[in-house]
């Protein structure tokens, strides 16, 4: 039986695609973060591609990576916390489409009607992906970092 030949893709363009991709992602994480957007998840992504080729890199993510599995587990260990961060992707979320649709100019709207929600559903779906982002990072942290038994009681009840 004849053997499918492999498809050749030259690693040194696998690296300058992966490059790319990194630096792509740190500039669309900076403009996040004054836009609506996940920026640091962006720029975390975009370090973590760029930490395969630079030492550099993979120092500047070691913290970040620290802080953020940190960040998550607190996040989960009491209801409040988790009430609020599903309250948060929800808002985002609904902001998201209340963009996307667009609301008529208020008259109190102090500068020209162009400027009211401008960007339409391009801003709407960058809240929606946020959203999303953030709903799944609540999942994530949940399932990963929630202790999962229940505390016994001091009393001997179940």
């Amino acid at each position: 039986m004849m053997k499918k030949p492999r498809w050749w893709f030259p690693v040194w363009l696998k690296f300058r695609l992966i490059e790319v991709a990194g630096w792509m992602l740190v500039a669309a994480g900076v403009a996040a973060l004054v836009l609506p957007g996940p920026g640091l998840l962006l720029i975390a992504g975009g370090l973590a591609l760029l930490a395969m080729r630079y030492e550099w890199a993979r120092k500047l993510l070691r913290p970040i990576k620290r802080r953020a599995l940190h960040l998550a587990h607190q996040s989960v260990q009491t209801w409040p916390r988790i009430a609020f961060s599903l309250m948060a992707s929800g808002l985002l979320v609904g902001i998201g489409i209340l963009w996307g649709v667009g609301l008529p100019v208020p008259g109190w709207w102090p500068v020209d009607a162009h400027w009211w929600l401008f960007g339409g559903w391009g801003t709407g779906m960058t809240l929606l992906v946020s959203g999303a982002v953030a709903l799944g990072t609540v999942v994530y942290s949940f399932r990963h970092f929630r202790p999962h038994a229940l505390p016994e009681r001091q009393d001997g009840a179940t």
